[in-house]
């Protein structure tokens, strides 16, 4: 079978983040099993990887540019939705999996072509959809969390899948030195001024903020500026190796500010055992489960405080939620195997049923 993936982000090596890393996992898997699989993203024009497509794009005359950065086909565009003909004609797509930002303009354009489909519903911000869902008339749903399947069904009356995000334990599982409480993302909706209200409070733990989302040298600075008077904070850059980050971490902080539909580095997590402390916030506390500590973002500092001093100070508390972290990671809604042959029916039966083009 060949499956395009398609959506309105940017991709790998322009753009990472949890929707990224899940898409690669699938793709892989997909290449494992001896099927194809491919990518329509959107194109950013910055740095020499931009510059150079963006050359070739007005060398070649065409909309859309075409490489295989990841180990296949990734097909970038301004508008990824303006470049589907495009996509169809050069990669023949059995079914695509469209998700996230402009899911509808880029479903109904490849519902023109004839392209089967499948939405993966990875948040909840209704905004991004660019349409209402209801206009991609015979597609098939998967959700990645219980809240986002509740979530749509109550905003548009779709029924979906849950199959929460794929992860390769491979990649993530490793030994750690327990040297940092560790906030990954530092942006506001992620928790980011209630992570430096905790580390204030506990100048005797260190902390550290890894980048994930791409952070512009403005909000750098500020962060640096924010940070720079604490003295147990520090920032990194974002890696592709998160096996440094975990390798490092004894306490992930997830203080998330907004609806998270799931939240994939709490699963990333526990696979090395580590315990999450997080906020009670979309499907974040299906993400860290018993896994760690949710706690309300609004709670009180000092119950943030006290849950992390605790897991800090107390090897027996903290013995028994990392055990705990581990076993969670390995139930069997986050088997791998398990996860892939439910997406793979999922897209046989997209594929099987009748294409009707969108209206």
């Amino acid at each position: 079978m060949k499956v395009l993936f398609a959506g309105g982000n940017g991709y790998t090596p322009q753009f990472s983040g949890g929707v990224q890393s899940s898409t690669h996992h699938l793709a892989e898997q997909l290449l494992q099993h001896g099927h194809e699989a491919s990518v329509l993203a959107a194109l950013f024009g910055q740095g020499v990887f931009g510059y150079k497509a963006r050359a070739k794009m007005k060398l070649l005359r065409q909309r859309a540019v075409i490489d295989s950065y990841p180990g296949y086909p990734v097909v970038r565009a301004w508008f990824p939705w303006e470049a589907a003909g495009f996509a169809v004609e050069k990669l023949r797509p059995d079914v695509a999996v469209v998700q996230c930002h402009k899911s509808v303009p880029i479903g109904k354009a490849l519902q023109a072509e004839g392209v089967p489909l499948v939405v993966y519903l990875r948040n909840v911000e209704f905004h991004e959809l660019g349409g209402d869902l209801r206009e991609l008339h015979s597609a098939l749903y998967i959700a990645n969390s219980e809240f986002t399947a509740r979530t749509y069904k109550a905003k548009f009356d779709i029924d979906s899948t849950v199959i929460p995000p794929t992860i390769n334990p491979a990649l993530y599982s490793t030994p750690t030195t327990g040297e940092f409480v560790t906030l990954i993302n530092p942006y506001e909706e992620k928790g980011f001024e209630l992570a430096v209200r905790i580390a204030a409070a506990c100048s005797e733990i260190p902390f550290l903020f890894v980048e994930s989302w791409k952070l512009d040298d403005d909000h750098r600075a500020r962060i640096e500026q924010t940070i720079a008077p604490l003295g147990n904070v520090a920032l990194e850059s974002r890696t592709s190796d998160m096996k440094t980050v975990y390798g490092r971490t004894k306490i992930l902080l997830a203080p998330s500010k907004w609806e998270e539909a799931w939240g994939r580095v709490a699963s990333e997590a526990h696979c090395s055992g580590i315990p999450v402390v997080g906020s009670r916030r979309g499907g974040l506390p299906e993400a860290i489960g018993s896994g760690g500590v949710v706690l309300d973002y609004d709670a009180p500092l000092a119950d943030w405080v006290a849950v992390v001093r605790r897991l800090w100070t107390d090897s027996q508390e903290y013995g028994r939620l990392s055990a705990a972290a581990r076993a969670f990671s390995g139930r069997p809604e986050l088997d791998p195997a398990g996860q892939f042959a439910t997406f793979f029916s999922m897209l046989d039966r997209a594929a099987r049923q009748p294409s009707r083009q969108a209206a």
